[in-house]
Parts: C-alpha cells; sequence; structure tokens
C-alpha cells in the first residue's frame, strides 16, 4: 500500500539531498516559492522544532499544541490558546495539503506561502500566539544550548541557529504533509473495489450529485476549491459565505476585512475535506461541533445573509441518506498520515 504520508531519510543524510515527494502517480507536486529550496534535512528539522515548545517565547507551547497529529493536525478545541493565555481568532485547521492551498489564511488572498503564513502564530501580537516577538535572543540561545539541534541546522543549512532558519525549516516540514491515501482515494485513485463499503459508495454519490451541491466547493483532488499546483497555469483562490451567521460579528468579517468589499462580508476559504471526521469542530471559527451539526446546517440553507453562496440552498434527506453522507465523509480519512510512527509521543521525545 503506497503510504500518503512521505517517510523521511534519516538526519544523517546529505544536508543537501533534495525533498521528493511520494504522490500519486496522477497528482501534481506543490509549487514552491521562488527562491525557495527544500531538503531532506530542512524538513527533518522542521519536524523536531514543530513539537519543540522551546520555540515559543516563553517555552510553553510548540506548533504541535494547536496542531495535533492524532486530530490531523488540527486542534480539538473551537479556537486555539496562545503562550499568554490569548485565544486565536478563528480555529487551527488540519494541515494535511495544505501546501496545495492557493491562499494559506482563511480569509486572506494575500499571504500564498507557508513562510509568510507563519509569520502569524510565531510573531502575531494580537492575539498572542507562540510569543516570539521581543523574545527572538532568548529563543535563539534556548535551541542553540542543544547540541543535537545545533547539529541539525547546520546539516539543514550550514549555518547557525536563527529564528528566521527555524520558520524556513517550519515551513519546509508543513509543505512535506501529504494525504492520498484514504479510502476513498484507493477506490477512486488506485482501483480497489472493496476499499469503501456500500454506504460510503452511496454517499459518494449523493456528495458529487446536485441535489447536495456538496462538490462545487469541495471537488477536485484538495476536495477544496483553494487550489494551487505546479501543473495549474494560475492559482485558483476561493472563498465562500455559506450562510453561517446572518450577521457576520464585526471582529471576523473574513474576506471583506481584505478588500473592503461588501460583497466579500462572510467569505471564508473552503477548506478541504481531507480527514475531516477527524478535525472537528467546524467552520472558521469552531462554532459547529460535529459533521452532524455540519450537515443540520447546509441541510436548512443555513442563515439568511446578501452575499450567501448561491450553493447553500437547503435540502431534504432521509436518515438513509444522512448515514451514507457521513460514511463517505468518514472515507476520506488516511490512518496512513495520522498514524504515522514518528508522530505518537513526540511531546514525550522532544522537551
Amino acid at each position: 500500500m503506497r503510504r500518503a504520508l512521505l517517510g523521511l531519510l534519516a538526519l544523517g543524510c546529505d544536508g543537501d539531498r533534495p525533498f521528493a515527494y511520494d504522490l500519486p502517480p496522477d497528482l501534481p507536486a506543490p509549487v514552491l516559492p521562488e527562491g525557495r529550496t527544500m531538503t531532506v534535512a530542512q524538513v527533518a528539522l522542521g519536524e523536531r522544532l514543530f513539537f519543540d515548545p522551546r520555540l515559543s517565547g516563553d517555552g510553553t507551547i510548540a506548533c504541535a499544541s494547536c496542531h495535533e497529529p492524532r486530530h490531523a493536525f488540527a486542534d480539538p478545541r473551537p479556537r486555539s490558546v496562545g503562550a499568554h493565555g490569548d485565544l486565536t481568532l478563528r480555529n487551527s485547521p488540519g494541515l494535511q495539503n495544505v501546501a496545495y492551498y492557493a491562499s494559506l489564511s482563511w480569509a486572506s488572498p494575500s499571504i500564498t506561502t507557508i513562510e509568510d503564513f507563519l509569520l502569524l502564530p510565531m510573531f502575531g501580537e494580537d492575539p498572542i500566539e507562540m510569543g516570539i516577538t521581543g523574545n527572538e535572543r532568548a529563543v535563539v540561545d534556548r535551541l542553540d544550548a542543544d547540541p543535537a539541534l545545533r547539529s541539525s541546522f547546520r546539516r539543514a543549512y550550514g549555518e547557525p541557529v536563527s529564528v528566521e532558519r527555524a520558520r524556513d525549516a517550519l515551513g519546509a516540514f508543513v509543505r512535506s504533509l501529504v494525504a492520498f491515501n484514504s479510502p476513498f482515494d484507493r477506490f477512486s485513485r488506485w482501483g480497489e473495489p472493496d476499499a469503501m463499503d456500500a454506504a460510503a459508495l452511496r454517499g459518494m454519490d449523493l456528495f458529487f450529485s446536485e441535489k447536495f451541491e456538496c462538490h462545487h466547493c469541495h471537488g477536485g483532488m484538495q476536495l477544496s476549491r483553494s487550489l494551487s499546483h505546479e501543473r495549474l497555469a494560475f492559482s485558483s483562490f476561493a472563498f465562500d459565505n455559506v450562510g453561517l451567521y446572518a450577521d457576520y460579528p464585526d471582529e471576523d468579517e473574513g474576506l471583506y476585512a481584505s478588500t473592503g468589499r461588501e460583497a466579500d462580508r462572510g467569505r471564508f476559504r473552503p477548506p478541504s475535506l481531507r480527514n475531516v471526521a477527524l478535525t472537528a469542530p467546524y467552520m472558521h471559527d469552531g462554532s459547529l461541533a460535529t459533521l452532524d451539526d455540519v450537515l443540520n446546517h447546509y441541510a436548512s440553507g443555513g442563515q439568511p445573509h446578501p452575499g450567501r453562496s448561491g450553493f447553500v440552498i437547503g435540502f431534504s434527506a432521509s436518515e438513509q441518506e444522512r448515514s451514507d453522507l457521513l460514511a463517505f465523509l468518514r472515507a476520506l480519512t488516511d490512518m496512513s498520515y495520522v498514524s504515522d510512527s514518528r508522530f505518537p509521543n513526540r511531546k514525550e521525545r522532544w522537551p
């Protein structure tokens, strides 16, 4: 069975060895930002830093504190808690295939690289997440005091520990997280007829039907309209208002904050549905606790809002149809991604 999540070569390898994706042959690779390199050693260093709380300003939280591997690198809380107890504005989503998004934020089309997005949790001050701003020297000293980590920086970059190189390595690791080995993939891509059971197959037909309209926002290889890869001439930017609120809260009106256009109030990037059964709660603010709640929202047609998507019109579904839809959504789970042997107990393995 093909593994969806790449295995990394040992840290002792040549630090200049390019990182190579192990993708299904019909799928394109993500696009690297201009001037960006990505080596095995950089990815391995980034993985180590991802689970290391010493990278935060006060040494209390790691990236993995808000992106837990067992939850497909999402946060099971509606909103995450930063180093100083601040709540984030939005839910922290799963990280599988994040390198394929055209934009890296829930509602900002200008953030198009993982490295740019990392500036927000690492250095943002409203709210404070990792709290590195003003503590850069302390963070570097903390990391540099670990001989093995210091050696990993040298191997990956030929340069000493720095916050900038830490961000670069984190970007490499996050970009390496791909998941294309769900039962749905094995059925539709690998031609394994028994990969999905009868309920999931019925649910797949419903998902891609015009009755339920799901595929219009959650289609394609990413199961999201937001898409960028090496075979696309132009990235596909996508933001939708799904009628979550009749009046979106002033503190977060979605794309409107970036554009100032009235039509963009309440518009957010449609998330990928890969591993969706593991990433509760749902929506940009974590306001829907379960997949049942999500189905209820779309069945109702959402709240009345002038910018609501024309695909959110409500539907009626029998109990059998609801059960089948949920079975299909569970069939989008890539267990080889979430059960990778590198990730359990990482908080114990690294200080």
